[in-house]
C-alpha cells in the first residue's frame, strides 16, 4: 500500500459529506482540480475506487462508506492527540473548532474577537449550521466545543450554561395583536408563522409550546435562516417565533414588534457543550473559561 496523508483523508471526507467535488473545493478554498488529485491519490494508495459520479455529484463506493466511518473515527482521535500535546506547550498557541448553531451567530463573532485580545495565538475554526448539524459534528467529536440553546439529551456530555436565551413571538408592527395586551397562547392559533427549518433548536423550541398548549401551529413558510424569517415578518408575511438575541435592532428601530402573549419571554440558556469523555486542550478549556466568566455579561450588553 502506497502513503497517504491526513490532508487526502481531510479532504474525502469533505467530498463524502458534501457529495460534490465541487462544493468541496469551495469549502476547503481550493480549486476542483487540486480536490480530484487528492482523491485520485488517496485511491491509488489503498488501490479501489472510494467514489463514483452520480449525475453532477458523486456517490460513494461501498469500500468508500466503509472508509468515511474509520476515517472520521481516525481524525477524532488525531484530534485528541493535539490535545494532549498542545498541554506540553500551554496557552501561547493551539487551535479550537469551534461549532454554534446559526441563531448564535449574533454574538459569536464579538464573543471571539474579545478572546483572540487575550490569546492571540489561538487560533478557532468555525463552523456555523442549524443544531441537527451541528449534534452531528459533536457526535462524530469534529468539533472540540460547541455553543448551542439546548443541551443533548441522547449524547453523553457536559454542557455548561453561559447566558441566557430569551425566545419571544414576534410581528410586523402593523399586526393586529401588536397593541392587544395580556394574550394568552390560544390568541395564535389562527395567525401563519414563519418558521426556521427542520433541524432547528427554535423550530423544536416553538413546536413544544405549541404542542404544549395543545395549540395547532399553523405554518405558511419553512425558511433557512433568521434573518429571511425577520424579512418575511417585517413583509406582513405571517408571526414567527424568534430569539430575542436575534432581533435587537429591528425591535429598537420599530420595523418588528413583540407580542404581548401570557408566558412570554421563553427564557433559555447558552450553553457551551463536549464530549465528557474529550481530553479538552489548554486553548479549549481556556475558551470555555472564558464564556462561562465573561459570555453572559458581554452578550447582555452586545445583544
Amino acid at each position: 500500500m502506497r502513503p497517504y496523508t491526513l490532508k487526502q483523508i481531510q479532504t474525502f471526507i469533505e467530498v463524502a459529506r458534501q457529495r460534490s467535488v465541487s462544493k468541496a473545493a469551495e469549502r476547503l478554498f481550493v480549486t476542483q482540480p487540486a480536490v480530484s488529485m487528492q482523491i485520485r491519490q488517496l485511491e491509488d494508495a489503498f488501490g479501489l475506487p472510494l467514489i463514483e459520479p452520480l449525475g453532477r455529484n458523486i456517490q460513494l463506493t461501498h469500500a468508500g462508506e466503509t472508509f468515511l466511518t474509520h476515517a472520521i473515527a481516525a481524525m477524532g482521535q488525531f484530534k485528541d492527540l493535539e490535545s494532549q500535546m498542545a498541554e506540553h506547550v500551554g496557552l501561547k498557541r493551539g487551535r479550537i473548532d469551534l461549532a454554534v448553531v446559526s441563531t448564535a451567530k449574533y454574538f459569536i463573532p464579538m464573543l471571539l474577537v474579545r478572546f483572540g485580545q487575550h490569546f492571540p495565538g489561538i487560533d478557532i475554526q468555525l463552523k456555523i449550521d442549524n443544531r441537527e448539524n451541528i449534534l452531528g459534528l459533536l457526535a462524530r467529536n469534529e468539533a472540540d466545543l460547541v455553543v448551542m440553546g439546548r443541551a443533548p439529551a441522547n449524547l453523553d456530555c457536559e454542557a455548561t450554561p453561559f447566558a441566557t436565551n430569551p425566545q419571544a413571538f414576534v410581528a410586523a408592527p402593523g399586526h393586529a395583536l401588536v397593541r392587544r395586551k395580556h394574550l394568552p397562547f390560544s390568541a395564535l392559533v389562527d395567525y401563519g408563522f414563519v418558521v426556521r427549518e427542520e433541524g432547528s433548536g427554535t423550530r423544536a423550541a416553538m413546536e413544544r409550546l405549541f404542542s404544549e398548549h395543545q395549540t395547532p401551529l399553523k405554518v405558511v413558510m419553512p425558511m433557512p435562516s433568521n434573518e429571511t424569517i425577520k424579512q418575511a415578518v417585517m413583509a406582513g408575511m405571517g408571526l414567527s417565533f424568534l430569539s430575542m438575541r436575534t432581533v435587537r435592532h429591528e425591535l429598537a428601530s420599530g420595523h418588528i414588534a413583540l407580542l404581548d402573549i401570557e408566558g412570554m419571554p421563553l427564557l433559555g440558556n447558552w450553553y457551551i457543550t463536549h464530549l465528557r469523555q474529550k481530553k479538552l486542550s489548554p486553548a479549549a478549556t481556556s475558551f470555555k473559561a472564558f464564556l462561562t466568566e465573561q459570555g453572559g455579561p458581554l452578550i447582555n450588553s452586545w445583544a
